[in-house]
């Protein structure tokens, strides 16, 4: 949920929006279980995000999964995960929220997030998908709007990131501000 712009090298030139997948969790069952395996030790902690996580929520079908890792090495990362058919998208927050897709080149599968436990990366994602969670009318609001700029733009995948940048901020914002306890 990064407010900068996110990665688009090496990523297809165009997007697809369906309807929630009840096979979405399954598939991220059985990716998380090869990660586990891949990652050993390193990992702490792993997480379905995205709109695959939220039952009902329309969206790309792509599942998210967010590890939190001992050390974020996106060289060591790379060499872990590359058996599994990631390859690294190289983009402005490497050091401390690196990326990587599945397969390396195509329609993608997967994306996966490697961040450190506690950090701000993984708690605003778990906090924009526990929100969605919890709030089917959100979810529904958004779904809306994935499916709106899916045929407003056509599948162009830039215009379709560009059309959700204000929602998301906004969406994150309130998330956030729900998952923090008050002081």
């Amino acid at each position: 949920m990064s407010s900068a712009p996110p990665p688009t090298a090496g990523f297809e030139p165009t997007v697809v929006v369906v309807e929630h997948d009840p096979a979405w969790p399954a598939a991220f069952a059985d990716e998380a279980s090869a990660l586990r395996e891949a990652l050993g030790d390193l990992l702490v902690r792993i997480e379905h995000v995205g709109s695959t996580s939220v039952d009902g929520l329309a969206g790309k079908p792509i599942i998210d999964t967010q590890i939190a890792v001992a050390r974020v090495d996106v060289a060591e990362l790379s060499r872990l995960v590359a058996p599994l058919g990631y390859a690294n998208v190289p983009w402005f927050a490497d050091a401390t929220y690196p990326f990587f897709a599945k397969p390396a080149a195509g329609m993608r599968t997967h994306h996966l997030h490697a961040c450190l436990p506690g950090s701000d990366e993984e708690f605003r994602h778990l906090a924009v998908r526990d929100f969605l969670r919890a709030h089917p009318d959100e979810a529904g609001v958004y779904g809306s709007l994935k499916r709106d700029l899916f045929i407003r733009f056509h599948g162009d995948r830039q215009g379709y990131v560009d059309g959700k940048d204000g929602f998301m901020k906004a969406l994150e914002a309130r998330a956030v501000a729900w998952a923090r306890p008050a002081a």
